[in-house]
This record gives C-alpha cells, sequence and structure tokens, in this order.
C-alpha cells in the first residue's frame, strides 16, 4: 500500500485506507504504537533524527507511527498539504496561537465561536500583548473594518456553536487575504465530508476530534491542517517544544472513527433536517436554527458551501432559561451533556453550560438567549427522538 497516490481516490475510500503501512507483521488494522521512545542503529543515526537531516521516529511527543496514520487520513480528507494531531481540540487552536502570534499582533474573531475560544484569545493571548476583536460572523463588512496593519488571522467556526450560523468563507478569504492576513476556519461541525475550507480559501483548518470524528465520546483531541511550510515554520516547533501531544491510542481510536464517518454524517444530517422540520411547527418553540430551513437567514449559502446541513439544531422557547431547563429535565432518553457528534443524541442549555463562563454582555452580543437549547442529534430512532423531546414540550 506504500506505492498507493491516496489523491486518485474518493473520501470515503481515504477514510478507510490512508496512512496505513503494514509493518513486517503484515497486519489487516492499523496497530497501536504504544512506545515512548525508539531505537537508533547508531549514535550518527540518531544525531542525523535529531537535527532532522534522516528521516524517522525519535520521540512519541512529536513523531509516532500511530499518530501519523491519522494526521496522513484526515490531512487527504480536507484536501490540505500537511496535518498535524493534538491532545484536543482547544490544544490545537492553542498551537496555532502561539504559533503564529507575537506580542503587538492582532486576531479578528467571530463572536460565535466555543466559549473557551473566546476566553483563550481574550483572557490568555492578551496577557502576552495580543489584541482580539470579535465581530459578527456573517456580517463582511464587519470583518473588513476590523482588520488592522497588526492583524494576523481572522478566525471563525462555521457553522457557529450554537445559533448555526454560516460565514462565507469564500468572501472572508478575499478579505483576509486582501490585508495579508491568514483565514482560519475550525470544521468541526461539519467535518471533511460536509464542508472543504480550503476549496473555498482556507489557510489553516482546525477540528476538535473528540466530536463526529470520533463519533462516539469515547476519546479527545485535535488537530490542524496547513501547508506544508506553515506547520513546519509555526506549528510544529511549537507541538515538538510544548508538547500537547495526542495519544496513540487516541489516533488509533479516531483512525477508526474516520473510516465511518461519511455514512455516520449522513445519517445525522437526514435526522436532524426532519427534525428541525418538525420542531418548527411545535406550539411554545419561538424559533428554529437549522441552516436546511428555508427560513434560515443562510440557507442559500449552506446549500452552495455545503454538500448538507449538519447535525446541529439548536432552538429557541418562549418561556427562556424555565423553560428550557423544564424540557431538558424532562428528557428520558436524551444525554444532558455539553458533548456533540456522538452516536447518542444529546440535549444542552448553552448559557449555563458551554458559554456559561461568558460575561452576559458577551452572550447576549452572540445572540445566546436563555431559552436557547441546542440539540446534536443522534443515530438512534427519529421518532423515538421526538417522543422524548415532547415530553418537555
Amino acid at each position: 500500500m506504500t506505492n498507493i497516490n491516496w489523491n486518485d481516490y474518493s473520501l470515503e475510500t481515504q477514510a478507510i485506507r490512508a496512512g496505513h503501512r503494514r509493518t513486517h507483521e503484515d497486519e489487516h488494522s492499523i496497530p497501536i504504537f504504544a512506545t515512548s521512545s525508539y531505537v537508533f542503529a547508531s549514535a550518527e543515526e540518531a544525531a542525523l533524527r535529531f537535527t532532522g537531516q534522516k528521516p524517522g521516529n525519535i520521540y512519541s511527543r512529536f513523531t509516532n507511527p500511530t499518530v501519523n496514520a491519522f494526521q496522513e487520513r484526515l490531512a487527504l480528507m480536507e484536501k490540505g498539504e500537511r496535518c498535524l494531531a493534538f491532545s484536543s481540540g482547544m490544544a490545537a487552536i492553542m498551537a496555532v496561537g502561539m504559533g503564529l502570534l507575537k506580542a503587538g499582533d492582532h486576531v479578528v474573531c467571530s463572536r460565535g465561536v466555543f466559549g473557551n475560544t473566546v476566553l483563550m484569545f481574550q483572557n490568555y493571548f492578551s496577557k502576552f500583548g495580543v489584541e482580539t476583536d470579535f465581530v459578527d460572523l456573517i456580517d463582511t463588512a464587519a470583518w473588513e473594518a476590523a482588520i488592522k496593519p497588526n492583524t494576523r488571522f481572522l478566525f471563525l467556526e462555521t457553522p457557529s456553536n450554537p445559533l448555526i450560523e454560516i460565514a462565507d468563507i469564500s468572501a472572508l478569504a478575499d478579505i483576509a487575504h486582501k490585508h495579508g492576513c491568514l483565514l482560519i476556519v475550525d470544521n468541526c461541525f461539519c467535518t471533511p465530508v460536509l464542508q472543504k475550507p480550503f476549496e473555498l480559501g482556507a489557510d489553516i483548518v482546525i477540528h476538535s476530534a473528540t466530536k463526529y470524528i470520533d463519533g462516539q465520546g469515547r476519546c479527545i483531541g485535535g488537530a490542524v491542517i496547513a501547508s506544508d511550510e506553515i506547520i513546519e515554520k509555526f506549528i510544529y516547533p511549537y507541538l515538538r517544544t510544548g508538547g500537547a501531544t495526542m495519544s496513540p491510542f487516541n489516533a488509533w481510536v479516531f483512525l477508526s472513527g474516520l473510516e465511518t464517518l461519511a455514512v455516520r454524517m449522513k445519517a445525522h444530517c437526514d435526522s436532524a433536517f426532519e427534525l428541525a422540520k418538525w420542531l418548527e411547527q411545535q406550539p411554545g418553540i419561538a424559533k428554529v436554527h437549522y441552516p436546511g430551513l428555508a427560513s434560515h437567514a443562510q440557507h442559500q449559502l449552506a446549500k452552495r458551501q455545503q454538500s448538507h446541513f449538519g447535525g446541529i439544531v439548536s432552538f429557541e422557547l418562549v418561556g427562556g432559561k424555565e423553560h428550557a431547563w423544564k424540557l431538558i429535565n424532562a428528557t428520558e432518553m436524551l444525554s444532558i451533556t455539553a458533548n456533540l457528534g456522538d452516536v447518542k443524541t444529546t440535549i444542552t442549555h448553552p448559557a449555563t453550560t458551554t458559554h456559561g463562563r461568558l460575561a452576559p454582555e458577551v452572550r447576549a452580543a452572540a445572540g445566546i438567549k436563555d431559552g436557547l437549547v441546542r440539540i446534536s442529534v443522534g443515530l438512534e430512532n427519529l421518532e423515538d427522538i421526538k417522543k422524548d423531546i415532547l415530553r418537555g414540550l
């Protein structure tokens, strides 16, 4: 399998076959290389590997065959040049910031990103002299107006969490590049199955592998995909030094997750679409947020930019937090947890969980109301999911 050009194959095949280099044992499944270090044939070879003059494994903090297989496979699926895996999605974002930013730099970030991402830019990068301005995800004019001479990159999630708003990646890529900035897209909600940010002009793609890539809520992990130049010059040195390493076991789990990703995403999307249409008809619900609905403000953009509309549905209850909590507490089968992308349907109240650490005015600016409920639609029978929601409605 070493001489196959996996670029000639479809995503579904890459997800199952790419990245595996069989050992002398001729195994059919990718093995877990549970080793911290590697043996060199001589002192001379050790020196050459450590200086990068000879390729090969050095230390599992930054070189491991199982992790390498995951990196190669995900890079192919995203149509990117190179991928680096990290211990979590937040570690991946931290690596990008630490690798690319310096004191005096500026970042433009969408308001609708994950709450901890806001806190990372706001509370931690700011301590080292990095300024961040937050803008409305869908307001391209606001993005351009926020750019300064020292802006290093634009950072966004699309679809957003939890309002499922859609950014025009191509338009933002044009704006970023016109001003000499990079465009970074968190592609966690869509995965490479539904959206290809690089084809739309993005420079860096980030994933929380914890979500759909795993798909069964087992492991924590993250990934950064970019050009070989960006990875080698900015991100890899931080990983090698900082040690936010993905474990071989987690990489092995994520490799298994990638094998079924395309099939799972289709099923998630189909059920989420039907659930969103059903929710629009239920009394007590003020608004349903799902890009597959004609009522969604970016419905046409989502149709152009994504191959399907995703597995996340959020909706606003008329009675605010009291009614939102009542609905959540009345469910019998759904999992009350802040994780998403699982085969099990999960339900959460963003204002008091994923975005609960944000100041009330920050939540309000991001449009996260007290009556908002987010559902990550799993692979259970759809009628059973509806029945469980009805208990609270």
